[in-house]
């Protein structure tokens, strides 16, 4: 996908004019850093904190006053009946831009002492976008020093758990059974926010557990790491994956890497949130190979597909080798909110088994390790289909171009068929609900479907 009516690489959110790093605020890419199920042929697709390839200010780390968003698409999925290539096309549509506010005040970076602009004259300014003050909304944003010391109630919260923090980096997405909301985690807190579909303005937001945080905090990524390595987070490797089950009633989040607490390691924290109550619980998961885990997604309620992957593929300049699904079952597992250390987790790591190598599946079909996208992280089961009388299950993946589409190429979605006797598969319930609707996307990246009638490659 690289564009839509209103021009190449550019999304529907009406934006004009250019952040502080030179860069167009409507631009459109990093749409499968999140990829969610909505009903029907609808998904929606979240962009992370936004475009920070241009260097212009090393002490933001080149982030900002980007309006985080979801965009809303559509995936067609139709027969191939040409005679060459796969068995279905897929045609994306993007069909409208949704920007994410909040209804209480939030808090903004003023600027002071970060330096200046790209053209190193003009001073760097508030965090604030300028949009804030012309729609009287208060937007978050991707710029790394959108922190306060204070919560909308105005207590003190000096972490990175504070909910009226500006800054926030979207990265798994969730539709509610009732269609009229979108769960959101991020990794800058990590934060895990529910958001009104059609207005985009935040409905709640989940405490999630305090050793998550991070207690020092710095607009300098290397900087809040060195100031916080005995506990929380790690920088840019927050709650990158977020799953719903599919009653509704459960949020499950996956950490990327490990806390700082764990010393490093292999053992990384899933968490799931009771919607209703908020509860919270803590399970381990164990790296095989991968650096990181990127998503999570439900099969049921208590199965899991973890997508766990290295850096290495298209966008980095090197061959792709570790984009694999991972299936898990939490019944049972071991509750580690009380244990730190990679060790202890990893004694009580929730089992796992392969699902899919997604590496080898594409080169199955004609896409070297050097095309293959180095973020695979959108992942989303969709619509079933019926091939030669055989009930399929399609899984939508997709993946983070960083806003680069010159190094990392157009944004990709892949799509596998995955037989129904090969899961213990719960479709989630949406109830159809209006949504905001705009142009017809042109210009898209590689898609199709992996799994067909004449190249079957169920998972």
């Amino acid at each position: 996908m690289s564009g839509s009516s209103a021009g190449v690489n550019k999304d529907l959110s009406g934006l004009t004019g250019l952040l502080e790093n030179g860069v167009a605020g409507n631009f459109l890419g990093g749409i499968g850093s999140g990829l969610a199920y909505a009903g029907g042929n609808t998904f929606i697709a979240t962009p992370d904190r936004g475009p920070n390839a241009t260097v212009y200010n090393a002490l933001v780390d080149d982030t900002s006053s980007y309006i985080s968003r979801f965009h809303t698409i559509t995936l067609d999925l139709t027969a191939n009946t040409s005679g060459s290539g796969l068995a279905y096309n897929l045609t994306p549509t993007l069909t409208a831009t949704t920007l994410l506010s909040s209804a209480t005040a939030l808090n903004y970076g003023t600027g002071a002492g970060l330096g200046n602009k790209i053209d190193g004259i003009t001073p760097i300014g508030s965090g604030a976008p300028d949009l804030n003050l012309t729609n009287s909304t208060n937007y978050f944003t991707g710029r790394s020093d959108n922190y306060g010391s204070a919560n909308a109630l105005g207590a003190p919260d000096s972490t990175s758990a504070n909910p009226s923090n500006a800054r926030f980096d979207p990265e798994g997405v969730r539709v509610s059974n009732d269609g009229k909301s979108v769960f959101i985690s991020d990794e800058y807190g990590p934060y895990v926010n529910q958001f009104d579909r059609v207005t985009g303005e935040r409905i709640k937001s989940f405490a999630l557990p305090a050793n998550l945080a991070v207690p020092n905090l710095s607009p300098v990524g290397a900087t809040e790491i060195a100031n916080n390595t005995t506990s929380g987070r790690v920088t840019n490797k927050g709650m990158e994956g977020l799953a719903i089950t599919p009653d509704g009633t459960m949020l499950v989040g996956i950490m990327q890497a490990a806390l700082g607490q764990e010393n490093g390691g292999k053992s990384v924290r899933i968490v799931t949130i009771d919607i209703a109550s908020g509860t919270t619980h803590e399970y381990a998961y164990k790296l095989t190979t991968g650096s990181g885990a990127s998503e999570i997604i439900a099969i049921n309620n208590h199965e899991f597909l973890v997508d766990e992957r290295d850096g290495k593929g298209l966008g980095d300049g090197t061959n792709a080798v570790v984009k694999q699904l991972f299936k898990i079952d939490i019944t049972g597992a071991t509750e580690v909110s009380g244990l730190t250390g990679s060790a202890a987790l990893g004694a009580v790591a929730i089992p796992k088994t392969l699902f899919l190598d997604v590496v080898s599946k594409l080169n199955a079909n004609g896409i070297t390790s050097a095309n293959v996208p180095s973020k695979i992280e959108g992942v989303a089961f969709g619509q079933d289909i019926y091939d030669n009388g055989a009930l399929f299950h399609t899984l939508y993946v997709a993946n983070d171009n960083d806003f680069v589409p010159g190094v990392a190429g157009a944004n990709q979605f892949y799509v596998f068929a995955v037989a129904d006797t090969a899961l213990n598969f719960q479709a989630q319930q949406i109830s159809a609900v209006p949504v905001p609707a705009a142009a017809w996307l042109f210009g898209t990246g590689l898609i199709g479907l992996l799994g067909s009638a004449r190249k079957r490659k169920s998972a």
